[in-house]
């Protein structure tokens, strides 16, 4: 009965979030939703769930959390070259890396039009980064018809090798929680909301404040 009710679940979340395609509109024609913000933040890794309308899922791998090093892993640009999320373009500067589900999606969409256009100037000091499971093909076309070029798209769409170095992996709908966080010229992660419930935003204001007082103190 649990298997069925996790498979139940877990088709559920994937036509949710892989069939509920939202029509992306770009740049300042963007009509932003009233999405709830999510208030706090679940652990990432094996033991730990994120929720799903309500319905537990668990986490798979070995959690990040704050004060952690940037774990080196690889990840799929848009021309398909591999790079390790330690080195991207950013490298030496503050990031802030948000983690979605899937680009086409409501509410993964709002968090990109968020974190690329309400950063208030952020993305001239800090690199912006989004992660998912999207192949790069679709990153490339989200990004295009969005009208996004101040964020770096990495996929992880082979083997998950992120969600799981990181402990963000969802196995059952094979998707990565909605994450944000925040990551010192040094590489290390000095904020991380991973968002209790799926449907939820994560808290981008806090995740730009803790990135400007990086800046303004070093």
């Amino acid at each position: 009965m649990r298997a069925a009710h996790q498979m139940i679940v877990g088709t559920a979340l994937c036509m949710t979030l892989g069939l509920a395609g939202c029509g992306t509109t770009g740049g300042a024609n963007f009509l932003y939703k009233n999405i709830t913000v999510a208030d706090g933040s679940t652990v990432a890794g094996d033991g730990h769930t994120v929720l799903f309308k309500g319905t537990p899922l668990a986490l798979s791998g070995n959690g990040i959390k704050v004060g952690d090093r940037l774990r080196e892993v690889n990840l799929t640009q848009g021309d398909l070259s591999p790079i390790s999320i330690t080195e991207t373009k950013g490298k030496g500067k503050v990031r802030i890396i948000s983690v979605v589900p899937s680009l086409d999606t409501p509410v993964c969409e709002q968090q990109t039009h968020y974190l690329s256009e309400k950063n208030k100037g952020l993305d001239k000091m800090v690199e912006l980064v989004t992660v998912s499971l999207d192949t790069p093909f679709a990153q490339k076309r989200f990004a295009g018809e969005a009208h996004i070029n101040n964020v770096t798209f990495l996929s992880d769409h082979r083997g998950a090798e992120f969600g799981a170095t990181y402990g963000l992996f969802l196995k059952g709908p094979h998707v990565l929680a909605r994450t944000v966080m925040v990551v010192d010229a040094n590489n290390t992660v000095r904020h991380l909301q991973i968002t209790p419930e799926l449907t939820q935003l994560p808290n981008l204001d806090e995740a730009f404040a803790v990135a400007k007082s990086l800046i303004t103190g070093s």
